[in-house]
């Protein structure tokens, strides 16, 4: 003879097949909250990359508007080399473009011993230490120093801990100023901006040099330097004719989008003129963002 199920029975059965019921539905409310979640993760990246590729993109059209403004057919709207900051709109972003002709700048290679002294003294070392620091940049680039003297220079890097030695030939780099014995992060990220390898001059052109390179020059007092720089400035917002200038140019350009996202390219380029089978420039150094 069949029993029936007691009604306690019953009830427990339907309990615990509610409990499963809402276990699933919990689960199920998890994992599409962590779908909902991966996809707005992917989608707001993938704005994000678009964003930047778009401002990086506009930040290369800068750069290409400076390399035409150089070298513009019309005089009078020839680009100024000189610092001064050119604003333009391109599709979406805001561009601000600055160009300083590498022949205002210190060039580490070729620059005199009292320059170097003045920038060093100039970004914050006091002038014993500039003296000595431009010496060991000289020392750095100088070949044939005989093998006393080279080690002489040797055991001074040693005794500092430092498991090399001058290149004892041209700077290869700007980086590579950061090696020099006595030059520290902080010292570098102020002049790194003011050098170059690329003027062949022995002082920076006064007509384009920066604030600091242009107090870098031997007899350029402070006042001088403050006075020449912001007569410069002031001639900013009109045209200018300019006469002869150089040719391997430093870039800085900057396009920012609407929402912010913010895009820097900066690059040194030479001019090589309009020439059968030759580019109109080459590119000597390209790099993203402002970091050394």
């Amino acid at each position: 003879m069949k029993t029936r199920p007691s009604i306690h029975a019953a009830r427990r059965q339907r309990g615990v097949a509610l409990l499963v019921v809402l276990w699933a539905c919990t689960l199920l409310a998890i994992l599409l909250g962590g779908y909902a979640m991966l996809a707005r993760t992917e989608a707001m990246q993938a704005r994000y990359q678009f964003a930047q590729t778009q401002a990086h993109y506009a930040a290369e059209a800068g750069v290409m508007r400076a390399i035409y403004g150089l070298q513009d057919t019309q005089q009078q709207n020839r680009w100024v080399p000189d610092g001064r900051v050119y604003p333009f709109k391109y599709e979406e972003a805001d561009v601000k473009v600055t160009i300083i002709d590498e022949g205002g700048k210190v060039d580490l290679n070729a620059a005199n011993p009292n320059v170097l002294q003045g920038l060093f003294h100039a970004a914050g070392l006091p002038d014993a230490q500039a003296q000595e620091l431009a010496g060991r940049v000289v020392e750095w680039r100088s070949f044939g120093l005989g093998p006393r003297g080279a080690g002489q220079q040797d055991a001074a890097y040693a005794t500092a801990g430092r498991d090399y030695g001058p290149r004892k030939g041209p700077f290869a780099s700007i980086e590579e100023l950061q090696l020099v014995l006595g030059m520290n992060q902080a010292l570098y990220r102020t002049v790194a901006p003011v050098v170059t390898l690329w003027s062949g001059r022995d002082s920076p052109d006064v007509a384009t040099a920066p604030l600091l390179a242009l107090a870098a020059i031997p007899g350029m007092d402070p006042n001088q330097a403050n006075a020449l720089y912001a007569a410069r400035q002031a001639k900013q917002g009109t045209p200018a004719l300019v006469g002869f200038q150089g040719v391997t140019h430093s870039i800085r350009s900057e396009a920012t989008l609407a929402d912010g996202t913010v895009a820097v390219l900066r690059t040194t380029v030479r001019l090589q003129g309009i020439r059968p089978g030759a580019t109109p420039y080459a590119v000597l150094r390209w790099q993203e963002g402002d970091g050394e």
